[in-house]
């Protein structure tokens, strides 16, 4: 069930999100009120919310609807497969704002070798240099995990669950299978 799939998605990013909230700056502000003024805490600065398009749109709409004033960015990046069973990551299309001394937040469903979230993030620091890196998966692989950490070691990854196992071909087990495709349907292998 696409639709089922979708939500619980957005259910995971939403719960990211609201725990990602909690390590962020917040400041006492004080808002007009039907009936008077009271005091609140709003966070001192939105965060950047990036996902990688197809499959992370559903656990990025998930975090949108928390940091609902944040901007967004955008990024295409695939696994480009060659014929010996292995694969290179392609980065085709980036839609980013600037991201200068700002906490970005890079949602991917699956987190499996690490390969295209480590390349986007040294893409998207030609945008401007972010203060903190976020990383939202639904599930990760420990191999993944530690190839991000040692690439990126200032980066925080936020994740549902670990599975151990990566396939030769670099598939999380027993993982969720291609979640762009249960999201939104097969796609046609270019």
């Amino acid at each position: 069930n696409r639709m089922r799939f979708r939500r619980n998605l957005e259910r995971i990013g939403e719960v990211a999100a609201y725990e990602i909230s909690k390590t962020l700056e917040w400041e006492e502000k004080e808002i007009q009120t039907p009936l008077g003024i009271s005091s609140t805490k709003m966070l001192k600065v939105q965060p950047v919310l990036a996902t990688i398009l197809r499959a992370g749109l559903p656990l990025h709409q998930g975090i949108l609807n928390y940091f609902d004033k944040a901007d967004n960015a955008y990024i295409s990046a695939y696994r480009k497969h060659k014929p010996d069973g292995s694969f290179e990551i392609s980065l085709e299309y980036i839609a980013c704002p600037d991201l200068e001394n700002k906490v970005l937040i890079i949602s991917d469903p699956m987190l499996a070798t690490g390969s295209s979230l480590v390349k986007t993030i040294q893409y998207l620091r030609e945008e401007g240099k972010p203060k903190e890196i976020h990383i939202v998966a639904a599930i990760a692989c420990s191999v993944g995990i530690e190839y991000v950490r040692r690439e990126e070691p200032n980066v925080r990854i936020w994740c549902g669950d670990i599975d151990e196992e990566l396939t030769a071909k670099g598939y999380i087990v027993p993982g969720l299978g291609d979640a762009g495709d249960l999201s939104f349907g097969s796609k046609v292998q270019m």
